[in-house]
């Protein structure tokens, strides 16, 4: 209690923060980390070939399939704790920006006005040839397993696919540089169940520490941000960021 009550006077001074997240905070809601096993019909697929450029152009059915049923999945699960307590704090800090790794919209629909994806969203489609947004499509709910042909742009006829980042391919540079200008300008950023590995996302809490910015951890296990953060507070983000939101506002 000690170190979240260190963490709160910290927390409530502070006049421009960060909350930067991870794959932990939405797997508290039942999400399943991308670096879970697969289950089902979908077990006989590695992930990161199902989330290349390639393997879009090589059977396009087979991933928009899979990205749409996990964005079923991720629509059948509600906001925890965590993500409402990272909403508090955008609504009580003076200025405060929501950096997330997170591909979901848990986020959103707990209050944050405008969080960063740095790795794209589920729910932000696009056109592969045009990369203009397309509107997510209605219909039946896909099964698992199931192939599902993407639809086509409305513009180019293009084929419409995740809008997420894939391996191979950069970050959206607008994305980052906001988020990397928000870093360096804060005075507190909050990183929460990030495993620290992921690059480049992973330098956010690192910019913001070599600008002089306290970093507060929440974490269940160690990880490299330690070294970094100021202060670590080791436990579930459904827990210790009530408990922090209420020790620093009431």
């Amino acid at each position: 209690m000690v170190d979240v009550r260190e963490a709160a006077k910290v927390l409530a001074q502070a006049r421009r923060v960060v909350v930067f997240t991870g794959a932990g905070i939405s797997a508290e809601s039942g999400v399943p980390t991308f670096r879970d096993a697969l289950t089902g019909l979908w077990e006989r697929y590695d992930p990161q070939a199902l989330a290349t450029p390639q393997a879009f152009e090589d059977d396009p059915d087979l991933v928009w399939g899979w990205y749409e049923w996990r964005r079923t999945v991720i629509s059948g699960v509600r906001p925890n704790p965590g993500h409402e307590a990272v909403a508090t704090v955008e609504a009580r800090a003076p200025r405060c920006a929501v950096v997330t790794q997170n591909v979901d919209d848990l986020h959103e629909r707990a209050g944050s006005a405008a969080p960063l994806h740095l790795h794209g969203s589920l729910f932000a489609p696009r056109c592969a040839s045009c990369a203009r947004p397309a509107p997510l499509t209605g219909g039946a709910e896909p099964a698992e397993g199931r192939r599902l042909a993407p639809p086509r742009c409305e513009h180019c006829s293009g084929p419409v696919r995740p809008g997420v980042v894939w391996f191979g391919e950069a970050l959206p540079e607008p994305v980052l540089e906001a988020a990397v200008q928000e870093a360096t300008e804060c005075d507190v950023l909050l990183t929460i169940g990030t495993s620290g590995l992921v690059y480049p996302a992973a330098e956010i809490p690192k910019v913001a520490a070599m600008f002089g910015a306290t970093v507060i951890q929440v974490n269940p296990q160690p990880t490299p941000l330690d070294a970094v953060a100021g202060i670590n507070l080791h436990g579930a983000a459904a827990t210790v960021l009530p408990a922090l939101v209420t020790a620093a506002w009431g």
